[in-house]
């Protein structure tokens, strides 16, 4: 990471403290401390304070810190963290000292307030996720080099697809080509057809794929350590239900479309989600879209802002986030269609480019 970006965020992130009169922040949350840092290692604790930063981490990370964040301090973990923070406090003076609330056990909250009982603890909520929810252009380069990959993965997939291959092939085809394109995969791929796209979570299993009928497929790379996220749903031929298949799949397209074309700054999650909610109910499929419309998308695959019925924080430019509506039917399968979207001062920019005529040869 640039030592531009680090000081900039550095800087943000002590003016909020500031504001809350909280002298100092443990970050605990791996993506906070990679956004934070550019520390990609599992196990660490950053202190940021007005006038240090530093990581608290074990001997494995040592010569990985010096080389992913140079312009933090480390401080030397040998038995637990707790051990270390008095001898921190002792170097760096703090009144009131915050910790990630959403994220900090109960079981290590306890531990460090007994290892110096004296500090003020201030819980603190989502200081560093709202900082991550507005992307800089490095990391609307990194995301759009993702979602590429992703793209071009489905399309080396299904130019192999061929009915009856399993689920589990099919998302061993995408993962290979992720893999060997020098990223790993954002999380596990979901491939679900016939019956099982009604689970929109479902697992890829060695169920058959179905000629005919609908096959959800949910993937994506994780590039930089940023995550792309991609839904489609394809059928291999022409579908047996013809006209059901048709009337589902396009009344899906038609909400992502309405929405898209929607998003702007000022809007919320809220009333995103009801432009496709709405088009989706008017088709009568209402209850068959119980999940929210999409996230954030950057560091984590679900990160903020929400597009939900519960979303009431508004969009601004340079939010990265999903439009993924979807119908899902006991009995039938599902279709959902999922693109990632950068909201800009004018509308949204699509960043996702994979094809979406579900119809594969």
């Amino acid at each position: 990471m640039r030592a531009t970006t680090v000081s900039d965020r550095l800087s943000r992130l002590r003016a909020s403290l500031a504001e809350q009169s909280i002298d100092a922040l443990l970050i605990t949350q791996p993506e906070n401390r990679a956004y934070m840092s550019g520390f990609t290692g599992s196990a660490g604790v950053l202190f940021i304070s007005a006038d240090l930063a530093a990581i608290a981490t074990d001997f494995r990370y040592y010569e990985q810190l010096s080389i992913e964040s140079p312009c933090f301090e480390l401080v030397k973990v040998t038995s637990t963290f707790a051990d270390a923070l008095p001898e921190l406090l002792a170097r760096q003076p703090v009144k009131r000292l915050g910790f990630e609330s959403d994220h900090v056990t109960v079981a290590d909250a306890e531990e460090w307030m007994g290892a110096v009982p004296d500090a003020q603890w201030a819980p603190t909520k989502g200081l560093v996720m709202d900082m991550r929810a507005v992307k800089d252009a490095d990391e609307i380069r990194t995301l759009s080099e993702a979602i590429r990959l992703t793209d071009e993965a489905l399309a080396s997939a299904l130019a192999q697809v061929w009915p009856g291959m399993t689920e589990r092939n099919l998302a061993w085809l995408i993962e290979t080509y992720i893999r060997t394109h020098g990223a790993p995969v954002s999380f596990d791929i979901i491939v679900a057809a016939g019956l099982n796209g009604a689970r929109p979570h479902a697992r890829a299993s060695d169920a058959p794929l179905p000629a005919g009928e609908p096959i959800v497929i949910d993937m994506g790379a994780r590039l930089g350590g940023y995550c792309a996220d991609l839904t489609r749903t394809i059928c291999l031929g022409q579908p047996r239900e013809t006209d059901r298949f048709w009337e589902i799949y396009n009344t899906v397209l038609r909400a992502q479309q309405a929405a898209e074309a929607a998003i702007r700054p000022g809007l919320t999650g809220k009333e995103v989600d009801a432009i496709a909610r709405e088009v989706i109910s008017e088709a009568g499929y209402g209850d068959q879209f119980g999940h929210g419309l999409g996230h954030g998308v950057g560091l984590a695959v679900h990160e903020m802002p929400r597009l939900s019925r519960l979303a009431t924080a508004s969009l601004v430019a340079g939010n990265v986030v999903t439009v993924e509506p979807g119908i899902y039917l006991s009995g039938w399968g599902g279709v959902r269609i999922e693109d990632v979207v950068l909201v800009t001062e004018n509308g949204v920019e699509v960043l996702t480019k994979a094809p979406k005529d579900p119809i594969v040869a």
